[in-house]
């Protein structure tokens, strides 16, 4: 905590925070390269083994945690701390899962369609060893202009064992028409008031301020 955060990330360290089920909150360092690793395959909803001891590896405890939390350096983007949750791997926990777009659109590589995504995770509830790394969405089936994929189309392999608490009928992402340039004018000048009617408009609330004196 305070000054020893800086020489704990000069020894290549970062300070966590592990916090839960029965347990008190815990002051932790995790190696960095080992919490990269295991973050890249786990990410935030899976849970992964907290292995918790002392140097000479006496005493080891594991705790089955989510990474919960992860403070970043806003110009470096390296990670600044961490936050662990300790779960409880026979009650069921609420998360939200990021969504994995895959493949190409036929809409976008041959009618020149805008790809637009409304979503990019889904919220959903599971026994935390059932939670998925992310969910999969097929971008090769939207081949025609305004078509929509839906969260009813997204690959759950977990056999009903995740609920997802979204409404079915969602939309996670659909293909526009690309705007032609007279439609962005127009869309600009009508976002951008030009000088003139801001002078008109003005010179209006004048009149109307010396009607009413």
């Amino acid at each position: 905590l305070g000054k020893k955060v800086f020489h704990l990330r000069e020894k290549g360290l970062i300070p966590a925070e592990l916090y839960g089920h029965d347990i008190k909150n815990e002051h932790l360092a995790v190696a960095v390269k080992d919490f990269k690793k295991a973050y890249q395959e786990a990410g935030e909803n899976t849970v992964v083994d907290l292995i918790i001891g002392t140097r000479d590896k006496r005493q080891e405890t594991r705790v089955p945690v989510l990474i919960y939390h992860i403070s970043r350096h806003p110009v470096t983007d390296e990670v600044e701390s961490i936050d662990f949750y300790k779960v409880r791997l026979d009650e069921k926990l609420r998360t939200k899962v990021s969504l994995e777009f895959v493949g190409e659109s036929p809409a976008v590589k041959s009618l020149g369609g805008v790809l637009i995504k409304a979503m990019k995770e889904i919220e959903v509830e599971a026994l935390p060893a059932d939670i998925p790394h992310s969910f999969k969405m097929d971008l090769s089936r939207l081949a025609d202009l305004n078509q929509s994929l839906y969260v009813k189309d997204l690959e759950n392999p977990s056999g009903g064992r995740v609920k997802i608490l979204v409404d079915h009928e969602s939309v996670v992402v659909t293909i526009k028409p690309r705007m032609t340039e007279e439609e962005e004018k127009a869309l600009t000048e009508a976002a951008v008031p030009s000088v003139e009617t801001v002078k008109v408009e003005t010179e209006e609330k004048k009149l109307e301020r010396a009607k009413k004196t």
